[in-house]
């Protein structure tokens, strides 16, 4: 093998990790756009049904805390661990905590929303967006 083969051969494999990271950035954009419309369609039904939005709170990574936040909207997991705003935005309601957020209180930011909740997680923990989207409309229907 002599060193144009060398030459070739990485090129070729620069072309592959960046044509498979294109199509890994392009995959993650429509997940993330399909997950958004499933958010604006769940705050515009919540909206429709006079859902009560809530004042929404957030934990401390350890869990032991929770801290006032200025979000308003709906939690849509048991744990409380997840919300959308108002605005139709997606927020994980874990901060870091401490003596500051305790007196002014947490600021957790906004973050794409995920197709799958959960997903990475231990088995039986995560699920589809759009399942726990309805499963939260379907909880103030009365059932």
């Amino acid at each position: 093998m002599d060193s144009q083969d060398g030459l070739d051969w990485r090129e070729r494999q620069r072309r592959a990790v960046s044509a498979h990271a294109v199509a890994d950035e392009r995959r993650r954009a429509a997940e993330q756009a399909a997950a958004a419309e499933l958010v604006a369609q769940f705050v515009a039904e919540a909206v429709r049904r006079g859902l009560p939005a809530t004042r929404l709170t957030a934990r401390s990574y350890d869990g032991r805390r929770r801290y006032r936040t200025r979000l308003r909207g709906w939690y849509v997991d048991r744990a409380q661990s997840r919300a959308i705003d108002l605005d139709g935005r997606f927020h994980l309601l874990t901060v870091p905590g401490g003596l500051r957020a305790r007196l002014f209180g947490a600021d957790p930011q906004p973050s794409p929303a995920p197709l799958v909740v959960g997903a990475g997680g231990r088995d039986g923990e995560s699920m589809p967006l759009e399942i726990l989207l309805a499963r939260r409309l379907h909880e103030d229907d009365g059932a």
